[in-house]
């Protein structure tokens, strides 16, 4: 464990009561070769992805990282749902999985209409246990994060999942590469990330997205799609929002803080382009980095909404 510099940028002043007084940037490990998808677990562990690597590992005070799963088949985002049991994105069994109390892995949707899906990115479950994902092409488009394959649905798209009922719906449609996802914590708004951008526009998508869009959500339909914040350097690849409903966002430079009503707050600098981050420790009010080859966190002075 090592401490880089600590730097914070103040871009209003909105953010400071939000950053404990005197709290460093620590880094806890370093080793992967990109970090994403960081879950903690309620005994304290933190889970991660190290994509490329095909693996997950996992942290735990005063023990280190050890693997938690080798081959992950490409995991990436995850979630705990009500019961404590870890939800991924598989980007290499195209799938939605979770992992059951006996410590196996299942498969809980991988299809919609008949088609196999594309490679779930980012995924977040809602207070009714329904489970939101995120789909673009990623995991079959590069071949060190997949197995490859042909994409069978006609476009990149965000869906509800029931795991009571099996029931799937795509609830965003027309986004280009919708990658992380979180709710407002109340629900009444979902915001989902849109990267298109990391991939050269003469090769795949002329528009070279990298914004956070807001939906608002009524009767169980995401609506009113609007531009909520432009992420740069880098991209919204992960984000979570705390209890006040502030969104904290990965980016390249680091930790980026947008307000509810969109504006930027300000950032806290990591010596790494972030993948993905969560909320966690004791009481929730620890910030978890995945980073590119690093796990880094820092203490705040507000509790996420979710994990």
């Amino acid at each position: 464990m090592d401490a880089p510099e600590t730097r914070i940028e103040l871009a209003d002043e909105r953010l400071r009561p939000l950053l404990r007084e005197g709290a460093t940037l620590e880094r806890l490990w370093t080793g992967a070769t990109w970090g994403e998808g960081p879950v903690c677990l309620r005994d304290g562990r933190l889970v991660w992805s190290d994509i490329p690597g095909n693996r997950l590992l996992v942290w735990q005070e005063g023990r280190g990282v050890q693997e938690y799963l080798n081959p992950s088949h490409f995991q990436n985002g995850h979630t705990l749902d009500h019961e404590g049991r870890i939800v991924g994105c598989s980007h290499g069994e195209r799938a939605i999985v979770r992992q059951e109390y006996d410590g196996n892995w299942k498969v809980l949707v991988n299809e919609y209409q008949g088609k196999h899906l594309n490679s779930p990115n980012d995924v977040v479950v809602a207070r009714d246990g329904s489970i939101w994902f995120t789909d673009p092409p990623y995991g079959l488009i590069q071949p060190h994060e997949g197995y490859g394959g042909t994409q069978e649905q006609p476009g990149q798209e965000v869906y509800r999942f029931d795991p009571e009922t099996g029931d799937i719906r795509v609830v965003v449609r027309g986004m280009i590469c919708p990658n992380g996802l979180a709710f407002s914590p109340d629900e009444s708004v979902l915001y989902v990330g849109d990267t298109a951008g990391t991939h050269p526009a003469e090769t795949y998508w002329p528009e070279r997205h990298h914004h956070i869009m807001a939906h608002d959500m009524v009767d169980g339909q995401a609506t009113n799609a609007r531009l909520f914040a432009e992420v740069s350097p880098g991209f919204p690849d992960g984000f979570r929002v705390d209890v006040h409903g502030n969104v904290w966002t990965s980016s390249g430079s680091g930790v980026q803080v947008f307000a509810p009503d969109g504006t930027r707050l300000g950032e806290i600098n990591v010596p790494e382009a972030i993948g993905n981050l969560t909320f966690g420790g004791p009481d929730g009010s620890t910030l978890f980095m995945a980073a590119s080859t690093s796990l880094y966190r820092i203490e705040l002075n507000v509790r996420g909404a979710t994990a």
